[in-house]
């Protein structure tokens, strides 16, 4: 059987497996270096290599679920590196007792483990998907990333859970090994232990070289078993964009790495432009576009409400006189619709009096640039609001939970597919999936459990659909999915194999594992041509396929 098959149960078990393999030879060799340190041999390189046992038994060691290992590692792994901050010279004895008492908890709890023939418990709900594809229609594009740890099998842990979820993981045991990868091939993300026991820099030290000299704009991740805010101050500092304490959820390392993932290659803000000199806006447009913004302009402010709905801006720069109508008045205008009640307007104009300046800003506008405006300072402040209206725009359309579109965001994106679709001719299909039994999952296992099986699945169906395709949480245990330029065939085959995936999956709950299954209604556009039929018809689907046994995917054939 190939790597690529075997299933990432296996894997993880070889993984763990070989972890306990290891401990039995890491305690002697931990209880060895402590006998130097008695003798008075406890030089810095003796009590690092001490350190960096202790630190992997700690971090490694919760990583595979053996938390009272962990647990046992932590004191002597804080002692280690306060006795690294020591002068030179620095006599070990005030040591002695401590480190012994820790060392000889360790080698009770790995007998522990041996004698149990490797099992742990584990501290964290966690799942272990199957290995993902490179379907060309899925809406991943095999984003590279480099782990760099001194753990050898953490590392490669991590790498084997980051593939299930699209990304093409590397791993690298010191920095050296990196940094020759990067000059090959650039990775879009980097996750750095945070602490190097063995070497002579740390993950922040390793980051700010590669940040000098080869990567000065590679996104970073720190992980560590610390979580002191000298620790997490440093990753900043260091430029590091998330920190997270070993073991991380694999679930946690993901949405990081898609959320640097977007902000790398984020859409450009939307700007509409209204002044009626096309040449102002125009000039205004061009500094805008040059700082990467997309800009719409307009000079009849009759078109705004139909510009407004097709452009969808993340914020209106306006001037505040124009002939058929005042900024004012076109704002109080745009005010009126509350889907636009939150959107950011900027005044653009040479108006200098402060009190009619105010008064403009009455309506709810944002702020007020004078004429002529600095395109640094244009820039900067047409940015900071737009980012801004993305953050509101994103909370009010998306679930909290799963980053996923909201029941009422879903409603109004079908809707507008369905416009579409009739406008172009083309086929569309809507999509309704509830996870099967999932009440027992949250009586039996706790809602965290039943959080991590909602989290999978939305986390899968992002993974394996197309980015044009729409996936929303409807509520609950119940999403819904928008396929675009399918046919109900199609549509099948594509929710049916998401379906064998999901059954694949593996989740577990301290030292229980258990799989879940979904049930999916399809219905199709045009056979159905309105909104609230199409979304019944799929309802109606989905609960044919729950009263024929569950685990299945049906599709609506009724004629509307």
């Amino acid at each position: 059987m190939s790597e690529k098959a075997i299933s990432m149960r296996e894997k993880m078990a070889k993984l763990r497996a070989s972890f306990v393999e290891q401990l039995p030879g890491r305690i002697t060799e931990a209880q060895s270096l402590l006998e130097r340190m008695v003798v008075g041999c406890g030089d810095h390189d003796t009590v690092a290599g001490l350190h960096r046992i202790l630190h992997n038994f700690k971090g490694t060691g919760r990583s595979f679920g053996f938390a009272e290992l962990g647990t046992a590692a932590a004191q002597g792994e804080e002692l280690t590196a306060r006795m690294l901050d020591m002068p030179d010279g620095q006599p070990p004895e005030f040591w002695r007792g401590p480190l012994e008492e820790c060392l000889d908890n360790i080698e009770r709890v790995i007998a522990a483990i041996v004698a149990a023939g490797g099992n742990g418990r584990e501290e964290v709900p966690d799942f272990i998907l199957p290995d993902g594809n490179s379907d060309s229609e899925s809406g991943h594009s095999g984003r590279v990333v480099y782990l760099c740890d001194d753990d050898t099998l953490l590392v490669e842990q991590m790498a084997v859970q980051l593939g299930c979820f699209g990304y093409e993981a590397h791993a690298f045991t010191d920095a050296d090994a990196l940094r020759e990868a990067i000059l090959v091939r650039r990775p879009d993300a980097l996750i750095l232990d945070i602490n190097f026991p063995s070497g002579s820099q740390d993950g922040t030290e390793i980051l700010s070289s590669l940040r000098r000299k080869i990567a000065p704009q590679v996104p970073a991740i720190f992980l560590s078993v610390r979580n002191d805010f000298e620790a997490r101050l440093n990753a900043v500092q260091a430029g590091g964009q998330a920190y997270f304490n070993k073991p991380a959820r694999v679930l946690d390392l993901v949405a990081a790495l898609d959320n640097l993932s977007q902000q790398h290659s984020q859409e450009s803000y939307r700007i509409l432009i209204v002044d009626d000199e096309p040449e102002v806006a125009g000039y205004h447009g061009l500094i805008l576009q040059e700082a990467g913004m997309a800009v719409r302009q307009i000079s009849e402010p009759v078109r705004i409400l139909d510009v407004l709905r097709e452009f969808r801006p993340d914020m209106v720069l306006m001037d505040m006189y124009m002939p058929t109508c005042t900024g004012h008045q076109l704002a109080k205008v745009i005010r009126q619709v509350p889907e636009y009640i939150g959107l950011p307007i900027v005044f653009l104009s040479s108006e200098t009096d402060k009190a009619k300046q105010f008064s403009a800003m009455r309506v709810g506008a944002e702020g007020f640039l004078t004429k002529p405006v600095a395109p640094e300072e244009l820039v900067a402040a047409v940015a900071i609001r737009a980012e801004r209206m993305r953050v509101l725009r994103s909370l009010m359309a998306k679930d909290s939970l799963t980053g996923l579109f909201n029941h009422t965001t879903t409603t109004r994106l079908l809707e507008n597919a369905i416009s579409s679709a009739r406008r172009r001719g083309a086929n569309l299909c809507f999509v309704m999936i509830d996870i099967d039994r999932f009440k027992s999952v949250n009586d039996r296992y706790g809602h965290p459990v039943g959080d991590q099986v909602i989290l999978a699945l939305s986390r899968l169906m992002q993974q394996r659909l197309r980015t044009t395709d729409i996936i929303g949480r409807y509520g609950g245990e119940e999403f819904a999915v928008i396929l675009h330029d399918v046919s109900e065939d199609k549509a099948m085959k594509i929710i049916d194999q998401l379906r064998e995936i999901f059954n694949r999956v593996v989740f577990r709950a301290g030292d229980v594992e258990f799989s879940c299954c979904f049930s999916a209604g399809i219905a199709g556009f045009p056979r159905h041509e309105r909104l609230e039929r199409l979304r019944e018809a799929a309802d109606q689907a989905l609960y044919a396929a729950k009263r024929g046994g569950r685990n299945r995917v049906i599709v609506d054939k009724e004629t509307a």
